[in-house]
């Protein structure tokens, strides 16, 4: 069973950068066989991508509204996953959860993903 731990949250400034981490255990290939997503979910709304990363081919994929600030990526050698933000704001305020799916793609719907972690909180606010 796969198991999945987020880290990483925290409570910062517009404008500042965090990096999240997955950690993920119980995986019955390597990390590479696996999709990988980042999504968040802010109260009162749906959970929504962020940004996923394929298995096949690592190509990622990234909602608009964090294009060009945030960057997933993943360490094979210690089963974990990022997420570096940067230039946050407050609308990237929720909690974050990293998600894993083997042989999956990067489309980024949480229909998409079987495995989650439990999630870390974001809050950007000055």
């Amino acid at each position: 069973q796969v198991q999945l731990v987020e880290s990483g949250g925290g409570l910062v400034q517009p404008g500042a950068s965090l990096r999240l981490s997955c950690a993920a255990s119980g995986l019955t290939l390597d990390l590479n066989y696996y999709a990988i997503g980042w999504f968040r979910q802010a109260p009162g709304k749906e959970r929504e991508g962020v940004s996923c990363m394929s298995a096949s081919d690592g190509s990622t994929n990234y909602a608009e509204s964090v294009k060009g600030r945030f960057t997933i990526s993943r360490d094979y050698a210690k089963n974990t996953v990022y997420l570096q933000m940067n230039s946050l704001k407050p609308e990237d305020t929720g909690v974050y959860f990293c998600a894993a799916e083997k042989y999956g793609t990067n489309w980024c719907s949480p229909r998409a993903y079987d495995s989650w972690g439990q999630g870390t909180q974001v809050t950007v606010s000055s």
